[in-house]
């Protein structure tokens, strides 16, 4: 997701470290041929170059897989920043009409706004289409729309509920099944250990917000064309809002900025007993966390009713290329092979520790099976394989959701500062958004 996470420059928070700076700086150990419509081989006399901008560690030995099956094809890989300053780049690139790559790594809630502005490129005129069946269904989906294939899905982060077993079983709590059963859990947390929390409110990111809100049923955005609805302070956003004002004013939960070193300190440390994340999460905090080893575990993420199975997704990125592109073909089939190559995929998952989008990896069981000592000998990629496929894929993200982001954390941080309530800064939000979506030539339904 292009969600900004991580602490603004001059914070006395310390050193942080987000999910992307995590798959970018860690190398280490979790977890076909063309198609008809695509190129052969190019040959030699015809050697054709691609740009390729992307942030994950060691994405050349994909890449060599690639020019191997692939001699004619050369890809040239550029680290231009992850995150913000990759897509500032790349909107730098657009308005200066020059400057774009071939390809880009494109995160799924980046999609909408690029789609928007015109420049990713259809990759269906050139078969890419033939691989959709192999991708889990909402992950196909939410890079298609009305026949048109704007990015091949790379990675994934279905939601999942990390807790502490020892707190758990020290305080007498019990593995939440519904949100319900999550609140009353941390009121009796909060009371038995005052100081120790069920886990930190992660207003300070965008990215955990959305996701979270995703899984109750909040869809803020539709756009047709360019209209757009826009409905950030509905029902489910003011019900949520006060869900977590209840526990916030109860000192049931803590407020702290995520990514923070002391953030991570209060994981490790059982001053938080829980965590509601995706499933790059169980990798980041084996390779983060010393004190807490082994007494982790994983299970299914709390519903909002009981019975459901319902999950979102946070995180997660695609192969997208550009309409500027002078080898659309071959641009498209480079896409179609980081994504869908068997090898290529698992080394995705086997090396980067990047969930998978494929249906094979996803039904492999001895991939998906591993038990981790860190988690107790748990096998915690099955939770989340379970999670993957409960994705519900209505939901949509604006075609400005840099913007709604860092308007979010600002307006959330407002509230947790004293600035009214959670529900107040939904409705700061949806006045803010609206007049962004004027500005910028919508019309807002």
């Amino acid at each position: 997701m292009s969600d900004t996470t991580g602490i603004k420059p001059g914070s006395a928070m310390g050193p942080t470290i987000d999910r992307r700076r995590f798959l970018q700086g860690t190398a280490g150990a979790l977890v076909a041929p063309a198609l008809a419509g695509l190129p052969a081989a190019a040959r030699a006399q015809d050697k054709v170059e691609l740009l390729f901008w992307a942030w994950t560690p060691d994405t050349q030995s994909q890449i060599d897989l690639f020019q191997k099956k692939h001699p004619g094809i050369t890809v040239k890989l550029e680290n231009v920043g992850q995150g913000p300053p990759h897509y500032v780049k790349l909107r730098n690139a657009i308005k200066a009409g020059t400057g774009l790559p071939d390809l880009a790594q494109m995160e799924f809630n980046s999609i909408a706004s690029f789609k928007q502005l015109g420049v990713l490129a259809d990759l269906a005129p050139n078969g890419v289409g033939d691989v959709g069946p192999k991708f889990i269904d909402w992950t196909w989906k939410s890079v298609t729309d009305d026949g048109k294939i704007y990015a091949v899905p790379w990675d994934s982060g279905p939601m999942g509920l990390l807790y502490r077993a020892d707190v758990f079983e020290t305080h007498g709590l019990t593995v939440p099944e519904t949100w319900d059963d999550y609140a009353e859990q941390a009121i009796k947390l909060s009371t038995k250990a005052p100081g120790t929390y069920i886990c930190d409110f992660g207003a300070s990111d965008a990215g955990w917000v959305c996701a979270v809100l995703w899984q109750a049923g909040w869809r803020p955005f539709h756009l047709d064309g360019t209209s757009i609805k826009i409905a950030i302070n509905d029902g489910i956003a003011k019900k949520w809002a006060d869900y977590w004002q209840k526990l916030i004013d109860a000192k049931a939960v803590d407020v702290k900025p995520m990514w923070t070193t002391e953030w991570f300190a209060n994981l490790d440390n059982g001053t938080y007993a829980s965590w509601v994340t995706a499933a790059w999460a169980p990798v980041l905090m084996q390779q983060s966390m010393k004190k807490s080893f082994g007494k982790w575990r994983a299970s299914p993420m709390p519903q909002w009713e009981k019975g459901g199975k319902i999950t979102s997704n946070w995180g997660g990125s695609t192969f997208a290329a550009f309409t500027t592109s002078q080898h659309p073909k071959e641009a498209a089939l480079f896409a179609q092979f980081m994504g869908s190559d068997p090898e290529a995929s698992r080394l995705w998952n086997t090396k980067q520790f990047l969930f998978p989008v494929l249906k094979d990896l996803i039904g492999d069981k001895e991939l998906m099976g591993h038990p981790y000592e860190f988690y107790g000998g748990q096998k915690v990629n099955e939770i989340f394989v379970v999670a993957e496929n409960q994705v519900d894929p209505s939901f949509e993200f604006a075609p400005f959701q840099d913007y709604v982001n860092l308007q979010m954390q600002d307006e959330l941080a407002s509230a947790i500062a004293g600035n009214g309530t959670l529900s107040a800064a939904f409705d700061r939000l949806q006045d803010s958004v609206v007049a962004y979506a004027n500005d910028q030539g919508f019309t807002v339904l």
